[in-house]
């Protein structure tokens, strides 16, 4: 019984070393495939990554880090990565016009030809025996040339083989609507005469030509252009390739490091500056206001629902959670028909009792005060459901003591409910305020920051905060300036890190 218990353990032993084997090497494969890939970083990161895994779950000593280590490497890669490659971008030009290195960029003008238009080569296609066979024809139209039968489909290089004058054709040409349906074989081949260095290319239908390089690389990394012999040189401080004399840049540009460029501009530039600062101020009135108007209508309508005098509390309570059981987009959407200027049914009412339709969503003062009057409707349930628990630990005898002292609802609720509430309630109303700091969906799905800030050198809007500001910079505008992004998004991450911190504070000092 000992023997077949001990030979089962050793059998289960045995098969997860040999899993544990397998995975090590699929592993490795997989981090030589990222060397291959040109990452030598990221596989080197990868290699540690594995080695550390693996020494966890296979180690007698670390049975307690294998059950932390799922939750901290979730945090280091879709946490921590993120945000070091963020602030790193920050430093950086990367945009839609600086997106790929500088080896990368040469590498991609360097791939660039053109036709030799002096060399070209008509071409007719023929079969023969199950094979095809080319037969190509200079601009006199006298076919000189032709390839041995061939198979069309994988890349090969073809010798020409002379062809004599008059000779007879080896069968009909096919027709043009065939040579096309053959186009992805033909595309494969280079086709060179005997003696001659230039190497024939497909050049559109029913032509071959030898295709010219369009730059030639200096030693010096510079590339000159074959078509006028211009030089254009590497500016490495802005990350073009650009001719010294008449400034002219190719595209694509590259990547490069420009300092605290991006931080600088934002308080640097006079074009810049002038809307960042407005929609930094208006982010933190914002979120202020929106925490402000929540708190103080949900603390007001918690406290009218204490009243145990007040009849069908329950159902009231019921119905005022509503807005927070709605999942927020639909809300908003529902908003956004609502103020509809021409056909929403709170301009309709307005117009039947004074005569006015707002232009909700053109009128920069009135899309803030919709903004803010969704927002509070979407969070003051919040508030009111936190402010009713809290309400219910406030004691009774305080209360009883004020009325027989003859004292108001008012002071009652000054002198001892606010007070009780406000100090445990303050951590979670910094945390509403940094959520609504970076609040992106109701300013995107409602407004979309419009309408927009004239004579702007990037697009934003009245109504943007930070966070939707950013967004249009990295992906709306016509640059797509990633970069200047990342700068707006590292800085808005240690506004929120300090709005944390503080909670934290404050945390403690309510316990």
């Amino acid at each position: 019984m000992r023997t077949a218990a001990s030979s089962s353990l050793s059998l289960t032993k045995a098969l997860g070393w040999a899993l544990a084997a397998l995975g090590a090497l699929a592993w490795a494969w997989l981090v030589f495939r990222i060397h291959l890939a040109g990452e030598p970083i990221w596989a080197v990161a990868a290699g540690v990554g594995g080695m550390v895994t693996g020494y966890i779950y296979l180690s007698p000593k670390t049975l307690a880090a294998r059950y932390l280590f799922p939750g901290v490497a979730g945090m280091l890669l879709f946490v921590a990565l993120p945000l070091v490659l963020t602030v790193r971008i920050g430093f950086t030009n990367y945009s839609a016009t600086h997106l790929l290195s500088e080896e990368r960029a040469r590498a991609y003008l360097l791939a660039q030809t053109q036709v030799d238009e002096a060399h070209l080569q008509r071409f007719t296609l023929h079969t023969e025996g199950g094979q095809h066979r080319l037969v190509l024809s200079g601009p006199d139209g006298v076919a000189r040339w032709q390839t041995p039968a061939l198979k069309l489909g994988p890349a090969q290089t073809v010798t020409l083989e002379p062809r004599a004058e008059g000779a007879a054709l080896p069968s009909a040409a096919l027709p043009l609507r065939e040579q096309i349906a053959q186009r992805d074989g033909l595309m494969a081949l280079s086709l060179q005469a005997p003696g001659s260095a230039d190497v024939w290319r497909y050049a559109g239908v029913g032509e071959f030509a030898p295709l010219r390089p369009l730059w030639v690389a200096g030693e010096d990394g510079s590339l000159t252009r074959q078509a006028d012999g211009l030089l254009f040189g590497v500016n490495r401080d802005e990350g073009f390739f650009e001719h010294a004399a008449s400034g002219e840049r190719l595209s694509p540009a590259f990547k490069v490091d420009v300092g605290w460029a991006n931080y600088t501009r934002m308080l640097g530039d006079p074009d810049f500056r002038g809307p960042f600062v407005q929609i930094f101020i208006w982010t933190v009135v914002f979120s202020a206001l929106t925490v402000l108007f929540a708190t103080a209508l949900g603390m007001t309508l918690a406290v009218a629902l204490n009243w145990e005098a007040l009849a069908h509390r329950t159902l009231y309570r019921t119905l005022l959670f509503l807005p927070y059981a709605v999942p927020g987009f639909i809300s908003i959407l529902v908003f956004k028909g609502l103020f509809n200027q021409n056909f929403g049914e709170i301009n309709a009412v307005l117009d039947a009792l004074f005569g006015i339709r707002p232009a909700w969503f053109s009128d920069p003062f009135l899309a803030k005060a919709m903004l803010l009057i969704v927002n509070t409707w979407l969070g003051y349930p919040y508030i009111m459901i936190l402010c009713t628990g809290l309400l219910k630990a406030i004691p009774a005898d305080l209360y009883e003591a004020s009325a027989l002292a003859g004292v108001g609802p008012l002071t009652n609720f000054f002198k001892i409910t606010l007070p009780l509430v406000i100090k445990p309630l303050t951590p979670l109303l910094v945390s509403a305020f940094a959520f609504n700091f970076n609040n992106f969906v109701l300013i995107a799905l409602l407004t979309n920051g419009s309408p927009d800030i004239l004579n702007s050198k990037l697009p934003a809007g009245t109504n943007d905060i930070l966070v939707s500001y950013t967004y249009r910079i990295a992906f709306t505008d016509a640059g797509a300036n990633f970069g200047l992004a990342a700068a707006i998004s590292t800085m808005i991450f240690i506004i929120v890190a300090a709005m944390a911190l503080i909670n934290l504070r404050l945390t403690k000092a309510s316990k």
